[in-house]
């Protein structure tokens, strides 16, 4: 008998009338056979709630540990609200369920509250429901550790959940969302962005980390690891409504017509740095960078060039808008040391960025990503690529025309 994880987001459980939706989409797919487990976010807002009430509690005193541990107990009660709800609902509608929570599964993780990572998932709990005929309805986002304290997975940890389950349980995954399927770009900024029938793990992995919010990008990264099968969809539509719909994330083997690029991507979430002077000689570097490093900020672009005065270099890189002040008071610590001249901080950029599998095998992507741009008189501050993505760095007042300019270049309003 195959088996199903389906994962529904806080957007899709809301409130009572639209978790009465989800048991409905979730009763049809049991009635197909399937032995069916069922991952929830909390409500749509209770998660900024929480986190508001821990921020009101205040921190811990001088000379205690920080209640990391605790805030993990706060934030994650959310989806056990859901969870309950949901299985209320499905015994309502005559259906065996019953919830869990992270620790009942288990969803054993290591320690770094707020931010933990899965490391084992035993089915056997699972195995056991699935054996009485019952659906298992689980508390997304959460995990406990080998000491039995609960974790939390970041934000987004619900795709997570899902994934991992699904693996553990050797069976395919539904994310249900607010949309419905993968976008070859934002359909609030092109109105002739296409859905996608299916795209690779690679290419989904480059298009969450770029700024598509559709997929978590760990879940991708699990995903992608254990082969598991996913399909993005809608949960606003009744069972049988929409027949065909969602994307399906799966091997680039199990595409059969390669497209060069697939989609577009953009991040508002971006501050440029600029170091002036920089003494231009080993090590520099490494210094610059692993001070940020130690410091959890994550670096993503990084440009070189030499400077007018002899031996010496300027240098620009990317960080989220939330480190850039971070990123600044660190490499102004090391200025002396380090011996550049200045630094600056530019918040007002995006990064923009085309995706596809196809690169690999085609020549002259990124002339046609420059003259596109060029024609539209947007400048590029800053390039970046790999195997199957193109980035640049523009003033973020050009976002929009450039995601435009781009979708229209590679003719995916023609998909």
């Amino acid at each position: 008998m195959s088996r199903l994880v389906m994962k529904f987001g806080g957007t899709s459980v809301a409130d009572l009338e639209r978790i009465r939706r989800v048991a409905r989409l979730v009763a049809a797919e049991v009635a197909t056979g399937k032995q069916v487990a069922v991952v929830v976010s909390a409500m749509s807002g209770k998660t900024n709630e929480l986190v508001a009430w821990t921020d009101g509690a205040g921190r811990a005193a001088q000379g205690l540990p920080e209640s990391d541990d605790e805030y993990d107990a706060v934030v994650a009660s959310g989806e056990q609200v859901t969870a309950g709800l949901l299985a209320m609902t499905l015994r309502n509608m005559g259906h065996k369920a019953r919830s869990f929570l992270g620790w009942q599964v288990p969803i054993i993780t290591d320690e770094a509250h707020g931010r933990a990572r899965i490391e084992e998932i035993p089915s056997a709990n699972l195995d056991e429901c699935f054996a009485n005929g019952e659906i298992a309805v689980i508390a997304g986002f959460q995990g406990v550790t080998t000491k039995q304290r609960i974790t939390t997975l970041g934000r987004g940890g619900s795709d997570t959940s899902a994934v991992a389950i699904a693996a553990a349980v050797k069976g395919a995954c539904d994310i249900y969302t607010d949309v419905d399927g993968v976008y070859t770009t934002d359909p609030r900024i092109e109105s002739k962005a296409k859905r996608l029938a299916k795209i690779s793990y690679e290419e989904m992995l480059e298009m969450a980390s770029l700024g598509a919010k559709v997929l978590q990008t760990r879940s991708v990264e699990m995903a992608m690891a254990h082969r598991v099968p996913v399909r993005v969809l809608s949960s606003f539509v009744e069972p049988g409504e929409a027949p065909g719909q969602g994307t399906i994330v799966c091997d680039e083997e199990e595409i059969m017509e390669k497209r060069i690029v697939s989609g577009v991507a953009y991040s508002r979430d971006e501050a440029k740095i600029t170091l002036l002077g920089l003494p231009d000689h080993p090590g520099v570097s490494s210094q610059i960078f692993g001070r940020l490093a130690d410091a959890n900020v994550n670096v993503d672009m990084i440009v070189q060039s030499r400077a007018r005065s002899a031996d010496t270099a300027n240098m620009e890189f990317t960080v989220g808008k939330r480190d850039a002040a971070r990123a600044v008071e660190i490499v102004r610590a090391a200025q002396k040391e380090i011996g550049f001249e200045d630094v600056a901080v530019d918040e007002d950029v995006s990064k923009v960025s085309v995706i596809g599998v196809g690169m690999r095998s085609h020549a002259g992507v990124a002339q046609s990503m420059f003259a596109a741009l060029a024609e539209k008189n947007i400048n590029i501050q800053v390039i970046s690529t790999s195997e199957i993505k193109i980035s640049v760095l523009i003033d973020a007042a050009y976002t929009e025309l450039a995601v435009r300019a781009l979708h229209a270049v590679y003719g995916l309003d023609q998909l």
